[in-house]
């Protein structure tokens, strides 16, 4: 028998039913064919640029190894993370004002565990309703930023 030491408890609540990393994926390929799909270190990354993938709109992950202390316990089976690079205010209306976030909460936007400076929100496992009402329209919002920084940066080098 194993015996393991947590740093927080472990989790005994069960994942929102919801799209799964993959359904994302092909969501985001559906809506947005132009998007750069690279998956590395247990990881997908979305960006509009096929020879950089960078910079990314959204990002997937499945381990915590890259996070220091691994604040959304994504070790728990079935777990994933969404982020997402919003706007200031879209940051600032939806999680500017979370002053002790629980990100190892499932189905809840969560300013992200390390890149919150960069404007980056979170969600570990989004439901089905979460991910139509308020997840597809930050992707789209991402999305378009992203495009639209692209766009001026191709209109200056021109």
């Amino acid at each position: 028998m194993t015996c393991a030491t947590y740093d927080r408890p472990v989790a005994t609540e069960p994942l929102p039913t919801g799209p799964d990393p993959e359904a994302i994926i092909r969501t985001i390929r559906a809506t947005w064919p132009e998007t750069d799909v690279v998956e590395s270190l247990r990881a997908t990354f979305f960006s509009l640029d096929p020879e950089k993938h960078w910079p990314n709109f959204a990002t997937i992950v499945t381990t915590d190894e890259h996070d220091e202390g691994a604040p959304s316990n994504l070790s728990r089976p079935g777990v994933f993370r969404l982020n997402i690079g919003v706007s200031r205010a879209t940051f600032e209306r939806l999680v500017g004002s979370m002053a002790a976030p629980d990100y190892s909460a499932f189905d809840r936007l969560l300013p992200h565990p390390v890149y919150a400076k960069q404007l980056w929100i979170s969600i570990l496992n989004p439901s089905d309703a979460t991910f139509r009402d308020l997840v597809m329209p930050l992707l789209t919002e991402a999305q378009d930023r992203l495009a639209a920084a692209r766009a001026r940066h191709s209109v200056k080098e021109s």
